[in-house]
Formats: C-alpha cells, structure tokens, sequence
C-alpha cells in the first residue's frame, strides 16, 4: 500500500503564496519602467493613474493565494488546480507582452484567454468552496475593467 504525504497547510499555503509571487515578479522584475511608460501612452479618460495598480494587485493577488489553498485543503493538488495554474501562466505574461514587446494587440489576446480562465477557475471553484470562489471574484471584475482599459489603448496607441 503506497502512502500519499500531503505538505502541510502552511506549507502549502507557502507554496501557492509563492506561485502568485513568481506570477508578480515576471511583471515587477522582468520589465522595467512600466510606471513611465504608462504615463506616456494615449489613455482613455477612465483609466487609473499608475498608483492604483500596485495596491489593487497586492490585495488581488493575496486573494488569488487564499483561493488555491482552499481548493488544495479540500481536495489536495487534484484537476481542480488546473485552471488556476492556467490563469497564472496567463497572468504572468500580459505585463512582458503589453509592456516588455509593446506588443498590445497580442497583450490583449492574452488578458482575453485570462478572463476565460479566470471563468473557468470560478466555475471549477464554485463546486469545492463558496470562499474560494468569492476571492476570485474581485480579479474577475479587474481583470475585466482591464480587458476594456488594454483594448482603448491599444486602439488609441495604434
């Protein structure tokens, strides 16, 4: 009989602490002078000032962490995490795509497949946790805000 070792819970709350980190710092580290660079694009007269994104990020992203630890405490590191690695993945490109290439059409596709996978990730959460479904929901309506805010620059940049 083959005995299955589960980490514990805080440690596996550090371990999707640190994927939602990695997913941050592709962005943060990767590329630099974001900040400067969205100032100096054509932007529609509802898009935030560049202070705003730091924050909502840190509360998104500690909600996204909560969000796959709960699911994992259920049911462990199963076919129900498999949305969520792909929103990460995901997540972790449209800053290199939007600012690093300046590639804001492809950047645009990507935060599209983002959004359909954030659905994806709240519909598979929504049958093991209302909680971890709930903390999806706050990145759900950013990201689709955003989705909106890449398409106008992206058309008033063209």
């Amino acid at each position: 009989m083959e005995t299955v070792v589960r980490p514990r819970p805080l440690q596996a709350l550090a371990v999707f602490a640190a994927a939602v980190v990695a997913a941050a710092l592709i962005g943060v580290l990767g590329v630099t002078g974001t900040s400067s660079e969205y100032q100096t694009l054509d932007r529609p007269g509802w898009a935030p000032p560049s202070a705003v994104f730091g924050p909502v990020w840190t509360a998104l992203y500690v909600a996204i962490a909560a969000s796959g630890w709960i699911v994992w405490r259920r049911v462990g590191w199963s076919r129900e995490l498999l949305p969520y690695a792909v929103q990460l993945v995901l997540n972790a490109l449209w800053t290199p795509l939007f600012f690093g290439a300046g590639a804001r059409g492809l950047a645009l596709a990507d935060i599209l497949a983002l959004w359909i996978a954030i659905v994806w990730t709240v519909l598979t959460f929504r049958r093991v946790s209302t909680w971890a479904t709930v903390l999806l929901l706050p990145y759900l309506a950013w990201t689709t805000y955003a989705v909106a805010l890449n398409a106008a620059v992206w058309q008033l940049n063209r």
